[in-house]
């Protein structure tokens, strides 16, 4: 049985002449601790998708369920990093993180929930910043908050929504690279020093089950063990998946020298610029409307005696 499960989904918005229909019959598995890409368009409808995983938003039709219970609202188990932060304005670094942590360890000393929030913001470098609030930080450095807290919970599914898409080319190609190394730790301590915002040090331990919504091919291909791509909306419904068959850890720079390489990222892109497209969608809908059933030829009987 699959560790994240979402069967026949559908998501609309708004009544009437004015609904819209976001996501349709989407089905999917993500087995315990695989890292899952999803890739499309901008609007198709990857954040609400990855809000109902996160139990932020509840689905039209359809089921979803983490590890054979039904997602019904948000909890501990599922850690989200948002492209847009989300980190509270008045609240420190520290504080930030801390917020995780008092969930996780409701019961533990505030002395020893401080220790823990101290361990996430060294993971992701950022102890010497641990007393500055959000404005005081750089997008990358907010970016490393959120992924510190999210980590906090110590959750069990690991959802990523676009994390790195407001990033400038360089901070995003630093963190694309430590997000590997996090998603693929075996325990051990792992990391790098140096790049544009600081290095990472720790490690996630094997088996981190991870979501990963992202419109960025090459991302996908250097994070995951499947891509699967999301057609255009409205009612947007997920491709044929693509494995990601490179062994880790996988490197930027001889990466696009793979042929493995080219063949993922070509089957991705073929499909999102054919069958999952706005015009292969409604070529595919006018000749679904346009099919004439086959039925066998009739033909009159030869009148008696006719040779």
């Amino acid at each position: 049985m699959a560790f994240l499960s979402l069967k026949g989904v559908c998501k609309g918005y708004g009544a009437g002449d004015k609904r819209t229909e976001v996501l349709d019959n989407i089905d999917l598995e993500v087995a315990r601790g695989e890292l899952v890409a999803i890739v499309g368009y901008s609007g198709a409808g990857k954040t609400t998708l990855i809000s109902m995983i996160a139990g932020l938003t509840a689905p039209d039709a359809g089921t979803l369920t983490l590890d054979g219970r039904p997602i019904t609202g948000p909890g501990r188990d599922r850690g989200v990093v948002f492209q847009n932060y989300s980190l509270l304005p008045w609240m420190t670094t520290r504080e930030n993180v801390l917020l995780a942590v008092d969930q996780r360890m409701p019961g533990a000393s505030r002395e020893a929930r401080l220790a823990e929030a101290d361990r996430f913001l060294a993971m992701v470098n950022l102890s010497a910043a641990r007393e500055k609030r959000p404005r005081e930080l750089s997008g990358g450095m907010r970016q490393r908050v959120s992924l510190a807290r999210a980590l906090a919970l110590d959750p069990e599914v690991l959802l990523l929504d676009e994390p790195l898409g407001a990033l400038d080319a360089l901070t995003r190609a630093t963190l694309q690279g430590e997000l590997e190394r996090l998603c693929a730790g075996d325990g051990k301590t792992s990391g790098m020093s140096g790049g544009m915002t600081g290095g990472m040090t720790g490690g996630m331990t094997a088996g981190k089950t991870v979501v990963l919504i992202t419109n960025d091919v090459d991302e996908g291909i250097l994070l995951a063990d499947r891509i699967i791509p999301l057609s255009h909306g409205p009612r947007a419904t997920l491709g044929p998946a693509v494995r990601v068959d490179i062994g880790r850890p996988r490197d930027r720079k001889t990466l696009q020298h793979d042929p493995r390489w080219k063949r993922i990222r070509n089957q991705v892109i073929e499909y999102l610029l054919g069958p999952g497209s706005r015009a292969g969608r409604q070529r595919a809908e006018a000749a679904a409307d346009n099919v004439v059933p086959l039925r066998p030829a009739i033909t009159a009987a030869p009148a008696r005696g006719a040779a």
